[in-house]
């Protein structure tokens, strides 16, 4: 299990079965050291203070000389001795680690301490070795393919190892064998027995690579091996930790892997993209997406709101820690609070790569997915920041003037607006409405504290492309209004339409594109009034004792029939009796270059010819102007897409997140946050002598140059540890386990390659094929170690019973995901559709907090996309999915490089009564029964579809007979319960 160290506690020990007896080596090598060697060595400070650093258990003088606290065993005396007393909890101000060790650990210590201590280990570990002279720091050499006639590469390299260890290779496998196990590693589903038919038929001698090019052209190639990488970056679609809450956008993230996989993206601009596609990749928007790597992991929303601090620290080591194992295969966290006991990689290079991740927060990322979009936004962007701050050489520019001067040639020489005709108009805060002679309403009376005014109106207009508010001045006003607050102000919380048309029996809500005024008071814009939001509002302070007015621009030109009535309403809730004291409503069916509100001044520039206007008055007139068409366009592109992700900018619960510039990140005596010591600069691991472990970065750079030398420094060509990880990972999921079986691991605290010059050619293969892992794909799934049978071979003399050394295919249970897509595949379920938003296999009702109770009792198995591919289900990271939890779904608020297996009476259970199989067992009954009445054939057909074979005639008599008994249903449920169904050879 994989566990996060926390500041100042120990790490976790790891139980041993079994206490051993014999000489005292024989019980320290086999009892003791496995609990010791999976410690981290380094006692430091309990996070209780109680405990003193210092102490080390990784060799004999170091528990002698102790921390600092003295010598932590007495041997002979297990209770005069610290280290007994710390494991037992004892002693309250003593305890390591803070969960208990199971108490037979404790006892194997305990009588370890009695015996004497005895440890064989007399000087600490590779003392006199070089700590970078270790296989996975080595720099990347293509080794020779040892000599073997006509075989693949692959092949050449086993070959080899096979007759070291005196083994002889099985036999090749036959056909449908073949073809399961080639569609199941590359698709994740079942074939049809079609396909079997059609491959079994196939006389080409090159049948076998033509199917694997067709397997490696399928979308379905994509989502299979997708899902390897989302469960290595422990991608899920909430936050986990105590406020799990969902990612609704987290879904954009996974389709981009996918298509990543189909393209077969170079494995080294998969890494840029990840890290860094805003950077490398500015003229491809779309690939925004790929930034979920960043945002794929946890999120703990108490702790971001409680102890920013902490949160961000840890949110950092969660990145770090993904980025390393999942590239890497590379253990940098465990530099949090010291050295790393084991590999080569000081505090400093944990604490620079914090730094690379300095600047970015989790949340939502907007973005346009469209690179033509993509172009234009910004510039209608920049175009209103220069109207709104009155920069001269944007607003002057002569692209821009000829966007003003086609405005003013196409605008009618005065904008038509017809006054609405009143028919009720109501104060819901008392205040007592009077028409007056100009069409205008003035509100007198009862001075309200907060307002809603709701008016119906008329029009003899047969369209409205606008609505118009004039808020007007009076003499009964304070200081002539056009406000009754007592400075004559006015707040404008929210302008409503609603429409009422004859033939209706409800109301319908008009949209209102945008809003622009002749006067916005600072921070209190008119934009404020269409927002939603009752705290802001529209103002017009200081310039009060003077009319204004305000254009609704509607979202599409609104048709009016006979006998329709509008309702506006006007909200005026902000308080302090701010409320309008006088208004007029009109409305226009002009083009929607009329529905502008300029400020007099600004109109007035207008009668003036463009040769004859200061260079003052084109300024103003172009802002105003300039500033309402580049709404307009903004208004017309399509509404940005999202993506969870991390950025200097992002959204969620906590509003926007933003950076402006990069934390200064310290290395941390011990971890502790409350000890920062000197400034680190942002980097890497410095155990690659080769590769310059710091960036060269100039002196106030943004904080993506960070991401963008980091993901260089991964993908170069020359960094050993990216193509052996990456090369790794292919094989293990194509066989069950790696060269390493450690994929995140490649330190000495991981496993040994069993074949280093097969992987160290791999890993050059793919690299100087341009990263493309359907070549690695094809060369795995062309040799003849990957097409023998898993039976196994007579011809072995010496058992291999890990079959560590390949003479055999290892024969795999399917793993969650494929199961369940290949029991809807053959129930005839199956959902090929591709992409979008996940797929909730749930309902949902209120938890005690924001994180909800999910019921995957209660989802409706026949609903829309019930049948999608497992892939594209919604994955709570923190309420696992009891069907697929059973089947070994890894827990993704971890990192998951492998997946686990089990056997167990509860998994034995839910493949028999889990209501997935028993739903879809009816659904393969009523398949076969639509096919044919007769029940053999019916029983025929169900087997072909599941077994891929004919079954025999025993196993005829007694599928007959429990369908007789019990259904044909009953024979599906035994099929798909089945170790010929579960498991691929």
């Amino acid at each position: 299990m994989q566990r996060r160290c926390s500041i100042g506690a120990y790490v976790w020990l790891i139980v041993v079965a079994g206490t051993v007896s014999g000489d005292d080596d024989a019980f320290f090598r086999e009892a003791v050291e496995p609990i010791l060697r999976h410690h981290c060595y380094e006692c430091h400070a309990h996070s209780s203070g109680n405990m003193e650093g210092g102490l080390t258990l990784d060799w004999r003088s170091g528990w002698k000389t102790g921390g600092d606290r003295g010598p932590a065993i007495v041997p002979g005396d297990p209770a005069a001795s610290l280290l007994i007393r710390a494991i037992s909890h004892s002693d309250p101000d003593l305890q390591m680690p803070e969960e208990k060790l199971a108490q037979h650990d404790i006892d194997v210590l305990t009588q370890w301490v009695k015996r004497g201590a005895p440890d064989p280990r007399t000087a600490k570990p590779e003392a006199a070795l070089d700590p970078t002279d270790w296989w996975s720091l080595q720099p990347l050499v293509r080794p020779k393919v040892p000599v073997v006639s006509g075989a693949n590469p692959i092949d050449a390299f086993l070959r080899a190892k096979l007759a070291e260890q005196n083994l002889v290779r099985s036999d090749h496998a036959d056909r449908r064998t073949l073809l399961r196990r080639l569609t199941f590693d590359l698709h994740g589903l079942p074939p049809t027995s079609e396909e079997l038919a059609a491959f079994e038929a196939d006389t080409d001698p090159a049948a076998w690579e033509h199917l694997i090019d067709r397997l490696l052209a399928s979308p379905r190639y994509g989502e299979r091996w997708a899902r390897h990488w989302l469960d290595t970056v422990h991608f899920a679609d909430s936050h986990g930790f105590e406020h799990d809450v969902f990612r609704p956008h987290a879904w954009r993230y996974r389709d981009y892997v996918i298509d990543s996989f189909n393209r077969d993206t170079p494995w080294g601009t998969f890494i840029r993209e990840q890290l860094a596609a805003d950077v490398f990749y500015p003229d491809s928007p779309q690939l925004t997406a790929a930034l979920g790597f960043l945002g794929a992991g946890p999120y703990d929303q108490s702790a971001a709101a409680t102890a920013p601090m902490s949160f961000e620290y840890l949110d950092r080591d969660d990145l770090v820690t993904q980025t390393m194992g999942a590239f890497v295969s590379t253990t940098a966290n465990c530099a949090r609070c010291h050295a790393h006991k084991f590999d080569p990689i000081p505090q400093a290079d944990y604490f620079a790569l914090q730094a690379v991740f300095a600047g970015i927060g989790k949340g939502d990322i907007s973005y346009d997915a469209d690179p033509a979009i993509a172009q234009q936004r910004p510039r209608w962007q920049n175009l209103i920041a220069a109207a709104t701050a009155g920069n001269a050489e944007v607003l002057l520019a002569e692209e821009n003037q000829k966007l003003l001067a086609a405005w003013e040639a196409d605008r009618p020489a005065q904008a038509v607006w017809k006054p609405l005709q009143l028919l009720t108009f109501v104060s819901t805060g008392g205040a007592d409405l009077r028409k007056r002679a100009d069409g205008s309403v003035l509100s007198a009376g009862t001075r309200p504290d907060k307002e809603t005014t709701v008016v119906t109106v008329t029009t003899e207009l047969s369209e409205i492309t606008a609505f118009r508010l004039d808020v007007l001045t009076d003499e009964s006003l304070p200081v002539m209004g056009p406000g009754r607050a007592d400075n004559g102000n006015l707040h404008l919380s929210e302008f409503e339409v609603s429409v009422f048309r004859p033939a209706q029996d409800a109301a319908e809500t008009v949209r209102i594109r945008r809003a622009t005024a002749d006067f916005d008071q600072t921070n209190w814009t008119i934009q404020h009034a269409l927002d939603g939001n009752p705290a802001t509002a529209w103002g017009i302070h200081p310039q009060v004792g003077q009319s204004h007015h305000a254009v609704f621009e509607l979202e599409t030109p609104l048709p009016v029939d006979a006998d329709t009535q509008f309702a506006i309403t006007l909200k005026q809730v902000h308080g302090g009796s701010h409320i309008i004291g006088r208004f007029r409503l009109s409305a226009t069916d002009g083009p929607p270059a009329t529905a502008i509100a300029l400020a007099a001044e600004t109109a007035a520039v207008l009668d003036i010819p463009p040769e004859s206007r200061s260079r003052e008055q084109q300024l103003q007139l172009s802002g105003a102007v300039l500033k309402h068409l580049a709404q307009q366009q903004l208004s017309q592109l399509p509404a940005q897409v999202q993506v969870y992700a991390a950025a200097a900018a992002a959204k969620n619960e906590r509003g926007m997140v933003t950076f402006s510039k990069p934390r200064p990140i310290h290395l941390l005596t011990r971890g502790d946050l409350e000890k920062p010591r000197d400034e680190v600069a942002p980097g890497t691991l410095s155990a690659l002598a080769h590769l310059s472990a710091r960036f060269s970065l100039p002196a106030g750079h943004s904080e993506n140059a960070r991401r963008t030398a980091l993901a260089d420094w991964i993908a170069d060509s020359q960094n050993p540890l990216t193509w052996r990880s990456i090369a790794n990972r292919v094989w293990h999921y194509h066989f069950g386990r790696g060269v390493c079986d450690t994929p995140n691991d490649f330190g000495r605290m991981g496993s040994l390659p069993t074949h280093p010059q097969l992987l160290d050619w791999m890993a050059c293969e793919l690299r100087d094929k341009n990263g493309s892992l359907k070549h690695l794909h094809r060369l795995i799934c062309t040799s003849e170690t990957y097409q023998q049978t898993s039976h196994g071979n007579s011809g072995v003399q010496t058992p291999d019973p890990d079959n560590r050394w390949l003479a055999r295919m290892s024969r795999r249970r399917l793993d969650a995901d494929s199961y369940r897509d290949a029991v809807l595949a053959v129930a005839g379920q199956l959902d090929l559709t591709m992409g979008g938003p996940g797929i909730s296999h749930f309902t949902t009702s209120p938890g005690p907090q924001v994180t909800p109770v999910l019921h995957y009792d209660a989802f409706d198995l026949d609903s829309a996309g019930a049948g999608r591919r497992s892939i594209y289900r919604v994955v709570w990271r923190g309420i696992a999915d009891p069907f697929l939890d059973a089947l070994d779904f890894p827990d993704l608020g971890l990192l998951a490089p492998t997946r686990g297996f089990s056997a167990s009476p509860l998994q034995s259970l839910v493949l028999l009564n889990n209501r997935f199989v028993l739903h879809h067992c009816r659904h393969m009954a009523d398949r076969a029964r639509k096919e044919t009445d007769d029940l053999q054939q019916q029983i025929g057909q169900t087997v072909m579809r599941t077994w891929l074979r004919i079954p025999t005639d025993e196993e005829r008599n007694m599928f007959h007979s429990l369908a007789e008994k019990h259904g044909l249903e009953a024979v599906c449920r035994l099929l798909l319960n089945s170790n010929e169904f579960l498991f691929v050879d």
